[in-house]
């Protein structure tokens, strides 16, 4: 099972198992990673999920979609790297993906 890293803004780091097909933010919701509030329940309606991708996993997952890009634009402190969690389903090649988790998502 893919292995997927959520670090918190504090620093914390946890290692979690995903099935692949599932998405970052269900990975998260469902292990109780704190930070992920998911409000909309992965419906890219409310990014509530926002998360900072690591540098070196951009390039492997897929590029956000048009409305995932007009969310992004709702979040606190958005970056290049930004990304809804919800829209990201975890596949065998991403096992080791690295996510940040922001200091707020209001």
């Amino acid at each position: 099972m893919p292995v997927v890293t959520y670090i918190s803004h504090d620093g914390a780091i946890n290692d979690v198992e995903v099935a692949s097909g599932t998405s970052v933010m269900q990975g998260a919701v469902d292990n109780m990673i704190d930070g992920i509030v998911a409000e909309c329940g992965g419906s890219c309606s409310c990014a509530t999920c926002h998360v900072y991708i690591d540098d070196a996993w951009m390039d492997k997952i897929p590029a956000a979609s048009e409305m995932e890009k007009d969310m992004l634009e709702c979040v606190l402190e958005p970056e290049s790297n930004s990304r809804l969690s919800c829209q990201i389903s975890v596949t065998d090649e991403l096992d080791g993906l690295v996510v940040k988790l922001p200091a707020s998502q209001f």
